[in-house]
C-alpha cells in the first residue's frame, strides 16, 4: 500500500509513504473492503484524520473549540424549533462553552510528569486536559446520537445540519483530546507526543467480525509500533481501556458501563500510529498498565477470557519507515509529515484513488452533508437500529 501525502499549502509538494500488508485471511478481507472504498469513490474524511500533530497544525486548541461551539450552537438552534418536543422528546439545550481555559489547565502552572495521582500530579497541572469538560462533551454526543445499533430519537428527528453537528461533537471531542495530550507532552517530553492518523470514509460499509477474527486482538494486544497500521474502531462508544484511563481505574457505574462498546464490525478503514513504539517488550510501564487494566476488568465484572470483548488492536500492516522517510526516528518522521497533513492518493495492489479536496475549503461542510444525505434519510426512519 502506498499513501501519497501532500502539503495543503502547496499541492505540488508530496511524499509517498510505503506500507507492507501481510497476506492472511483477515487482511485479504480487509483489503477487499478498502478496494471497494477506493473503487466506488467514497468520501475520505479529511477533517477527522490527523490526531496529535502539534507542529504546523492549524487545527489547534482554539480552532477545535470554536468548531465545537458552532456545533453546540446548531443543536441549540434546532432545539428552539420545537421539533424534538413535537415528537414527544424533552428539550435538549446545551448550556456550555468551550475554550482553552475550559479544556486545559493554564500553561503558567508547573508542567511535568508528576505521576498519575497524588500530590505530584496536582503539583504539575500545567497543560493537563480537564477530563470533566471532555466527558461532558462526549455525553452530549451520546445523548443526541445514541449507539450505531440503537440511534437516539433526537438524531432521527434532527435535520441535516443538526445531524452533522451532532456527529461533529464526537469527532471534535476525540481530536481535541489527542491534540491536548500531545500539546502537553511537547512542553516537557516532546519525544512522547502521540501523533496518529485515522483514515475513514463517510458511510463506509460495515461487516460483522467473524468469530476467528477476535483472536487477532489478543495476538497484538494493546501494543503500538511507529508506522503500524491497525484496524479502525468503526463504531460509536468508548473502548474498555479508554474508560479505564478516563476513570483513572475507579469502579464504573451503570451509566459509564453503557458507554463501553466491544468492537463488532470491520471496514476497509484503518489507523496509523506515528508515535514511538509502546510494547510490552520494551515499555515496562505499558506492561504494568495492562496488568492493572485486566485486574480492573475482573473487578468490574468483565470476563477477561471473553474474546468478543475485543481487548486490543488488530494490526494490519507496517510502514517501511526507512524507505519512506530515510529514517526510523519518529521525531524526524513527524517533521516530514507535519508539512504534509493531507492525504492525496491511496493505492493498494492495482487499485487507487485520489482525493483532490481539503477540509479547509469553504464548501467542505456542504460537500460532506450532501454525501451523508442518504444515510441521514435512512437514519430518520423509526425502525432503524443500525446506522449504515
Amino acid at each position: 500500500m502506498i499513501i501519497t501525502y501532500r502539503n495543503p499549502k502547496n499541492f505540488h509538494d508530496t511524499i509517498d509513504v510505503h506500507f507492507d500488508i501481510p497476506q492472511n485471511e483477515f487482511t485479504n478481507r480487509w483489503k477487499q473492503e478498502l478496494k471497494n472504498l477506493l473503487q466506488h469513490n467514497y468520501h475520505l474524511e479529511k477533517n477527522y484524520c490527523f490526531m496529535g500533530f502539534v507542529e504546523n497544525n492549524p487545527r489547534n486548541i482554539d480552532f477545535l473549540c470554536e468548531e465545537i461551539n458552532q456545533s453546540i450552537a446548531q443543536v441549540n438552534k434546532f432545539n428552539v424549533t420545537n421539533k424534538w418536543q413535537d415528537a414527544g422528546l424533552q428539550s435538549y439545550h446545551i448550556d456550555d462553552h468551550f475554550d482553552k481555559d475550559a479544556v486545559m489547565y493554564s500553561e503558567d502552572l508547573p508542567i511535568g510528569d508528576g505521576g498519575d495521582d497524588g500530590a505530584n500530579y496536582h503539583n504539575t497541572l500545567g497543560c493537563r486536559m480537564k477530563h470533566d469538560a471532555m466527558n461532558r462533551l462526549h455525553r452530549y454526543f451520546e445523548d443526541l446520537q445514541g449507539e450505531a445499533w440503537g440511534l437516539s430519537s433526537y438524531y432521527k428527528v434532527a435535520d441535516y445540519d443538526t445531524k452533522y453537528a451532532i456527529r461533529q461533537l464526537n469527532d471534535l471531542c476525540h481530536e481535541l483530546e489527542s491534540y491536548l495530550l500531545s500539546y502537553r507532552k511537547s512542553k516537557f517530553q516532546p519525544e512522547w507526543c502521540q501523533p496518529s492518523q485515522i483514515t475513514t470514509w463517510l458511510q463506509a460499509p460495515r461487516k460483522y467480525l467473524k468469530p476467528q477474527d477476535f483472536d487477532l486482538f489478543y495476538e497484538n494486544n494493546y501494543d503500538r509500533e511507529c508506522g503500524g497500521v491497525y484496524l479502525h474502531w468503526a463504531q460509536v462508544g468508548k473502548t474498555h481501556i479508554e474508560v479505564f484511563r478516563d476513570e483513572d481505574g475507579a469502579d464504573v457505574d451503570d451509566v459509564v458501563c453503557s458507554t463501553i462498546n466491544a468492537l463488532k464490525f470491520y471496514t476497509g478503514e484503518f489507523d496509523i500510529n506515528w508515535a514511538k513504539d509502546i510494547t510490552n517488550d520494551i515499555s515496562p510501564w505499558h506492561k504494568k498498565e495492562q496488568q492493572e487494566f485486566y485486574k480492573w476488568l475482573t473487578h468490574n465484572g468483565f470476563d477477561v477470557n471473553d474474546k468478543t470483548l475485543a481487548l486490543g488492536f488488530i494490526k494490519i500492516g507496517q510502514c517501511d519507515l526507512q524507505k519512506s522517510f530515510g529514517t526510523t526516528d519518529p521525531q524526524l518522521i513527524w517533521k516530514q509529515l507535519s508539512n504534509h497533513l493531507d492525504i492525496y492518493k491511496i493505492q493498494i495492489d492495482d487499485v487507487s484513488n485520489t482525493f483532490d479536496y481539503v477540509w479547509s475549503q469553504p464548501n467542505f461542510k456542504d460537500i460532506q452533508i450532501e454525501v451523508m444525505k442518504p444515510g441521514y434519510n435512512f437514519s430518520s426512519r423509526n425502525d432503524v437500529n443500525l446506522q449504515l
